[in-house]
């Protein structure tokens, strides 16, 4: 009898020391359990967000506390970025080449670069406005995946629909999939204007018409699953429209979880070939068609693609000036002259503003090549964008640098980063990509069947 009694006195302990070890973890969820044995809580912890970034204020108010982001409003299928509440705002104060030291504990290592190498390189810093928000159906959907969904390996969320998957991060690989399944609306057509600029300003001009279907945050009543190794995220069709020499150049990407044959699986178009084939080098650090090396695949929307070939780290939260209701330099008031300018963009147009951001770190594993050894991410917690990359070569020199200007859409209640820039610290060249000033602004309810993006449809186009 006193054996049975203290066998259920143990059995409590040990029930009891779980309970307040799972307590820990959701206070810390950077030091969770590996993604194979996930702590699952019923409901986020109070004081966030639905989606998992800080509600509050940071100490001295400088960052405000989330109240709802802005409202839905705007016409899906056209708009450019605005908001009349901000876009008047006056900068608080400038960073530059003479100040940068006093602020580097909030600028990355990219940021620190370019103040140090420009002396006409500065940073407007603007006062701080949480302006994103995200539907309802997102919002519960994100809170369901904080219970059920996992990840199995870096490249395969399991159990996972609609919102985002993993709202309280153990790891960094996590923070990556919240960035690649964020809810963008069911689908985009835009027109992306890239520029390749030479140390002196100079500049050749690609323009890409681009199509995406997103499967995954879905608010229909089958939304997709990723379940057991399967699920169908996006599926992406561009077609390049000038110079000549690249018009008529085709890329197709289905896009789904995991590597290899079983994930993305695309399919490339070139006039020098007048055919379509399989083009599995469309991944990874392979240079993406017409960008001459400055973009490679696996940079575009800031990353893409399979995480497989490095090892994931999350570093933690940190408050960063980083470029933020871009309006200005992604709306259109200015054009594409206005933006490019000797070394780096007009400096003018770009609004800084302080948020908080998880740092996530990249390290190439041992068995793997990439152009790139070690990333750093900076992903917004409000949004889950990633808004900068520092990308280090094999010799461990900082490489190059990518930017994302990010702007709210509260036409579909979502965010996204336009323009982007990555900077080329070798060659003094960089490369924007994303801007649409002198375009058609992005059209957020374009109706895009299934049939349009397999290869037979691209097949026709090309005979056109």
């Amino acid at each position: 009898m006193g054996e049975g009694k203290d066998r259920r006195r143990l059995a409590a302990a040990a029930a009891a020391r779980g309970a307040l070890l799972l307590a820990c973890l959701l206070q810390h969820p950077a030091l969770a359990a590996h993604p194979r044995t996930p702590v699952r809580p019923v409901q986020l912890r109070p004081g966030l967000t639905p989606v998992g970034a800080e509600q509050a204020a940071n100490k001295d108010g400088s960052i405000p506390r989330w109240t709802g982001g802005n409202p839905q409003s705007g016409d899906p299928a056209g708009e450019y970025p605005h908001d009349d509440a901000i876009d008047g705002d006056k900068p608080l104060f400038i960073i530059t080449h003479d100040n940068y030291t006093r602020y580097a504990d909030r600028l990355t290592e990219g940021h620190k670069e370019l103040l140090r190498r420009f002396p006409d390189y500065w940073m407007n810093v603007y006062p701080t406005h949480r302006t994103v928000s995200y539907p309802d159906f997102i919002y519960k959907a994100t809170i369901a995946n904080a219970a059920t969904c996992r990840l199995l390996d870096p490249d395969e969320p399991d159990n996972c629909k609609q919102g985002f998957p993993f709202p309280l991060p153990r790891s960094g690989a996590e923070v990556i999939w919240n960035h690649k399944l964020k809810w963008r609306g069911e689908g985009v057509t835009r027109y992306n204007n890239q520029f390749i600029v030479q140390p002196d300003g100079g500049y050749q001009q690609t323009r890409v018409l681009e199509k995406v279907r997103f499967y995954y945050a879905s608010p229909d009543n089958n939304p997709e699953v990723l379940k057991n190794g399967q699920g169908e995220f996006l599926r992406y069709l561009s077609q390049t429209l000038s110079p000549p020499r690249l018009a008529g150049t085709f890329i197709l990407l289905q896009e789904k979880i995991g590597t290899g044959d079983s994930g993305r699986a695309a399919w490339l178009y070139t006039p020098a070939i007048k055919r379509l084939r399989r083009a599995p080098s469309v991944q990874y650090d392979n240079p993406y068609e017409g960008t001459d090396g400055n973009q490679f695949y696996d940079q575009v929307d800031m990353f893409n693609g399979a995480l497989d070939r490095y090892n994931w780290k999350l570093v933690g939260k940190k408050e960063l000036y980083l470029p933020y209701n871009s309006n200005h330099i992604a709306g259109n008031t200015v054009g594409y002259h206005d933006i490019i300018r000797p070394h780096h963009v007009n400096q003018e147009l770009p609004r800084y503003e302080l948020h908080r951001y998880w740092i996530v770190e990249a390290n190439l594993k041992a068995t793997a090549s990439h152009t790139f050894k070690t990333r750093r991410f900076y992903v917004d917690e409000d949004s889950w964008n990633i808004e900068a990359v520092d990308c280090y070569d094999n010799q461990d020199q900082l490489y190059k640098f990518q930017e994302g200007h990010l702007v709210a859409t509260p036409s579909v209640q979502a965010a996204t980063t336009v323009p982007e820039v990555i900077y080329d610290f070798a060659s003094g060249r960089y490369f924007v990509t994303a801007a649409y000033n002198e375009d058609k602004p992005y059209d957020l309810a374009t109706e895009l069947p299934d049939e349009e993006f397999t290869p037979a449809a691209v097949q026709k186009l090309t005979t056109r």
